[in-house]
Order: C-alpha cells, then structure tokens, then sequence
C-alpha cells in the first residue's frame, strides 16, 4: 500500500522525512485498515490529480483509491467531487450503554476509589466479576460483554456524570506549616552589611547514615559583618539543650546580638525558644529565611563545611561524652578561628556581560582580616574589653593552639559510640550558668581558664 501511494504521490523513499514524535510510521501491519482521518488525508492528496487527470487516469486512480481505502467506488466518485470537508453529524446516535452498565461503573468506580478511566477500563471485567462474589453487585452475561467492549473515551464521559454528587475518601488536609512562624518575617541579611550583631545561624547533624535516636548536633552563628563564629555542641535538640547552647554563646559574645536569623526548622521556632528570644534575652530582631533557600544562610552554610563538616566528617556520635569532647574542642576553635584565622568580606559586586546574553558577577574583596581585627575597628566593643581580648590573642601561641585542636579531634574519634539499650543523662551535657561570663565581666582568666592548659 504505501509503495503505491508513493507512485501515485511521485515521491521517493528518501523524501520522506519521518517525524520525532512518536507516530505510527513504519509501524502499522498491512492489514490494518485506515482510520478516517488517514482516509480524508489521502484522499485529498489525490484529489488534485484526480480533477486534472484523464477519463482513463481517472479509471486508474479509482481502482487505486478502491484498493486502498475499501471504500466503494460510487462514495469515491462522489468525494472527488465535493470539497473534502467533512459535514457535522445530523442526527445523533442513541446511547449504546445503558442504566445497567453505568450502576455497574458507578459501583466498581467507587470501590477503587475512584481511580481515573485510563486506569479502570482494562481492568473493569475482573473487578465486576470480584465484587459480584462479595456480593456488592450482580453481574450479567450482556453486562459482562459491554464492560469488555467498552472504550476509555465513554467510560470516562460516564464517570464524569456519576461523579458529580458522589463523596470521595477523606483526604488528610495538606499541612499549613509551622503556625509560629507566620508572625517571623522573612528576609536575606544583605552581603554589605557592615553593622555587627546580625548573625546566621544553622543546626548541623551528626548521625552519620543512622537518623534514629538522640544523636549530637553542631550548633552555630556566624556574624555577617565581621565572620565572627560561635559553635556549640547539643545531645538532641529539645529546647532545654538548645536554651542553654543560645545561652553559653550569646553570654560568651563581646558585643551585643541586633539579629538572630535561622532557617524555619521547628527546633528554632517552637513555642520555647521564640519566648527565650523575645522574652528573656530579648533579641531586637528575629527573623528567618525563606523556605528551601538554603542561600538566605549562605555565610553560616559556607561555615557549616570548614568549621563543622571538615574537622569532625560525617560520622554520628550520640554520647555524652563525645558531646562534652566537641564542646572543648569548639571552645579552641572559637580562639583560634576569630583570633587568628584572617577572612575576606565582598566589598562590590559587578555585572559582566557575556556572549551568551547573560551576565557573571565578579566580586571584589577587602584585605583579609581576623574577625577579632574586624570588630576592633568599630564601636560595638568597649575600649576595656578590646584589651583584654588583644591580650589574650597576645598570650596564646597559635601554633600549640592548632596542635590541641588535632589533639582533641582524635580524642573525639577514640570515643565509642552509644550502647543499644543503655540510656544517658542529657543534662550532664548542659554547661553550668555563668561558666562563660558576658561582655561585662572582664576577667580573662577565668573566662579560658578550662582550655588554657593544653596550650
């Protein structure tokens, strides 16, 4: 059949240019007759030769388009001589199914809960012929033959009539989030911000490919305008061990906190700790990043992996004893990554044009100071305590401070892990009140009297 439609057609295999969807060319057994539309196409195609053909071309192409589409010869005549549109229907046909076939879907529709058409009609016999042993319906032999015979198309015109008064299962209602932090704005501290006090701040997992259980988590904040860090390690995350790690390090910090912006996990917005911050240290600001934007924490992220992820890995740890061990090695972090670790700030961002109608932005940044360095050049921190913090930075050699780091790192990986079915004390994890005095206290001594030792 197609070789003679190419002769007819004048064409040649090779101009043939196959489509990329995925039709049926090539693929349609000789047997298988033309739908309608295939027929009309064809015909048309034809048509054009037939109007300028001969009484003998004609005969020919008649018995060609015979063969070819098994219509008769007088139905050939006449559609070469019309305009091979096709005429709307006059008179509709009645409705092949009738109340037995649609109580029937009505019934199977409901029983798989109402499952889409493309998805019941291959399997409405054998599920007609399961409910009818319940007893849920009777099944018929006309029945049984219409449900066989029935096309998606109708099945799914059925349904969508029956469906309208029909009550489906009740669906869980989709969640609304957390409800306390819809009075928390949300925003994105700005890259430029040169005021201390606003800090980011993440929760960090250390359970290492098991997430059961209580397990230790990293808890830190990064200050954006001077890179100042603060990390503290927790057994779980209930609010009692998140209070005190927020209490250790706001008491611990040597200039005032304007800001504290998390991301929205329910272990920093519960009913507990947004009244801690608005109630008993009194934050001036709390506010959080936007929902699966991991880039509103983008400094404090950048912090997770070199002060976080690289000295302690990915392994899990879920004692007290480890967690005590991550404390005292994070209280030698906190000295020597804000006294002696320099960090560079972008000062300007530019927009460079490219080839492909985009830009890249280039950033600029200032010389690379510790973040010490960068909050004794403003105002934020007293004359009094710059002193002292200098001084401290004066006595300490960074070089035994690094090898007490490496030290302690591997005391924490000799710790084993938690025994199956023997339970700890959370709160011997908790740091006793007032070990880490605030910005008032001025005694440096006693404020690294616990680390001092080792170096």
């Amino acid at each position: 059949m197609l070789q003679s439609l190419l002769v007819h057609l004048k064409c040649y295999p090779r101009d043939i240019v196959r489509s990329n969807k995925n039709v049926t060319e090539g693929t349609k057994s000789e047997d298988e007759k033309m739908n309608i539309n295939e027929r009309r196409k064809y015909l048309g195609l034809i048509q054009k030769r037939y109007i300028k053909a001969s009484k003998v071309e004609r005969t020919q192409l008649l018995d060609e388009m015979e063969s070819v589409t098994d219509l008769h010869r007088k139905s050939l005549i006449r559609l070469m001589a019309s305009d091979m549109k096709r005429k709307p229907r006059q008179r509709h046909r009645g409705r092949q199914y009738g109340p037995e076939v649609v109580d029937a879907l009505r019934v199977i529709s409901e029983s798989v809960d109402h499952i889409c058409a493309e998805r019941l009609q291959p399997n409405l016999e054998w599920l007609a012929q399961h409910l009818a042993r319940h007893e849920e319906m009777e099944v018929s032999e006309p029945l049984m033959v219409q449900l066989r015979k029935i096309s998606v198309s109708t099945v799914k015109r059925i349904l969508k009539r029956i469906h309208q008064d029909e009550p489906r299962l009740p669906r869980r209602k989709p969640s609304r989030g957390n409800v306390i932090t819809r009075d928390i704005p949300m925003r994105r501290i700005a890259w430029d911000e040169r005021q201390p006090g606003h800090f980011e701040v993440d929760l960090v997992h250390h359970c290492g490919s098991d997430v059961s259980g209580q397990y230790v988590f990293s808890l830190q904040m990064v200050d954006v305008a001077t890179g100042w860090s603060e990390r503290m390690a927790t057994l779980g995350r209930s609010y009692r061990v998140m209070e005190a790690a927020f209490s250790q390090i706001l008491s611990r910090l040597p200039f005032p906190v304007l800001e504290i912006h998390p991301d929205n996990g329910s272990e920093f917005f519960n009913d507990h700790l947004v009244r801690f911050f608005q109630e008993q240290i009194k934050v001036p600001e709390l506010t959080r990043s936007r929902p699966y934007r991991k880039n509103d924490n983008r400094f404090v992220e950048q912090k997770n992996s070199t002060l976080i992820r690289e000295p302690l890995g990915y392994e899990r740890f879920d004692t007290v004893s480890q967690t005590l061990s991550i404390n005292q090695l994070y209280e030698m972090m906190w000295l020597y990554y804000n006294f002696f670790q320099p960090v560079m700030r972008v000062t300007e961002k530019l927009s460079i044009p490219t080839d492909r109608r985009t830009a890249r932005i280039k950033r600029r940044y200032d010389q690379p100071r510790t973040p010490l360095d960068r909050l004794c050049e403003t105002e934020v921190i007293s004359s009094t305590h710059k002193e002292h913090l200098l001084a401290l930075r004066n006595q300490t050699n960074p070089r035994k401070l690094r090898q007490a780091i490496y030290e302690q790192i591997n005391v924490i990986f000799s710790l084993p892990n938690a025994v199956p079915g023997v339970t700890e004390d959370v709160l011997l994890t908790l740091v006793q009140p007032n070990q880490f005095p605030g910005p008032d206290d001025l005694s440096v001594t006693l404020l690294f009297e616990p680390i001092k030792p080792s170096w």
